[in-house]
């Protein structure tokens, strides 16, 4: 018996305020052990992405900065710790694990930036975004759900996924 096959859905982008309004969407369903994992070229949209998605879910406005020199960013949300993660200058699963994501996996809501760093750690039930930027305003986002998903197939459908 074969294992079920993930969903692949993709949707368009044409401006920042699309970005931001799919990030609200999305956050809005975000449960500790969620996992998204954002891959996709430097200057693409996931910082952008993360950012927006943060600062929807935390109580009071702060500042959103990358974690691209820091790795890890966390937030004190009102239901769960949140995790913003940039692996780009890892250079190994073990520098990985050194972070603590196993723990965070489970614990908290996790925003993985540069997810291939993660080898085998990477967590089955995640939500994989690809974002490719096909023009200097256009993204293109490519969702890669986990099997038997329901949750985050209805929530990327309703914000105009296809």
């Amino acid at each position: 018996m074969s294992s079920p096959s993930p969903t692949f859905l993709s949707r368009s982008l044409s401006s920042l305020d699309q970005t931001e309004s799919i990030a609200q969407t999305i956050a809005a369903c975000l449960t500790q052990g969620d996992t998204i994992l954002l891959a996709g070229e430097i200057g693409a949209g996931k910082t952008f992405f993360c950012r927006a998605l943060i600062q929807s879910r935390v109580a009071v406005p702060e500042d959103v900065p990358s974690p691209s020199f820091t790795l890890v960013q966390t937030y004190d949300l009102d239901d769960a710790e949140l995790w913003h993660v940039d692996l780009y200058r890892l250079s190994s699963t073990q520098d990985a694990l050194d972070l603590g994501l196993e723990d965070a996996f489970e614990d908290a809501i996790c925003l993985i930036e540069w997810p291939d760093r993660l080898g085998d750690l990477a967590p089955k039930s995640a939500l994989h975004l690809t974002f490719t930027a096909t023009n200097e305003t256009t993204r293109l986002v490519r969702a890669t759900l986990p099997p038997n998903d329901s949750k985050f197939e209805n929530v990327l459908r309703s914000a105009g996924f296809e």
